[in-house]
């Protein structure tokens, strides 16, 4: 089994138009979706991120903005799983509760083994 980065790309301002029963149902799927996979062996770890961002630019200089300020989506969360390979993490990451809920794009990134 290989470690595979799931990212989770959301529109973090509509996320924060949620109510607090949408945010706390969001949270609840979320959970059982995790604890599914944890049950069957495959979750790592995750963590939802909080929207507050600094860029260190290699001049040294840090920003809030990004290299892509006009983008509506910025990273949410990130979820680390064990799978065959890219296409059984692939479909793992399309059982996420954001894909079909929020049409969140989930990015799926094989770690580098080294």
């Amino acid at each position: 089994m290989k470690k595979y980065l799931l990212l989770i790309r959301e529109d973090l301002e509509k996320m924060k138009q949620l109510s607090e029963k949408e945010m706390q149902e969001c949270i609840t799927v979320m959970t059982q979706w995790a604890e599914g996979l944890a049950a069957e062996g495959i979750l790592l770890g995750g963590e939802p991120l909080e929207a507050e961002t600094r860029y260190v630019r290699p001049n040294g200089h840090v920003s809030t903005d990004g290299p892509f300020a006009e983008a509506r989506e910025s990273i949410s969360g990130y979820v680390l799983i064990q799978a065959r390979d890219i296409e059984h993490a692939a479909e793992i990451a399309s059982g996420c509760p954001h894909v079909a809920r929020y049409n969140a794009p989930i990015e799926v990134r094989p770690l580098m083994a080294y």
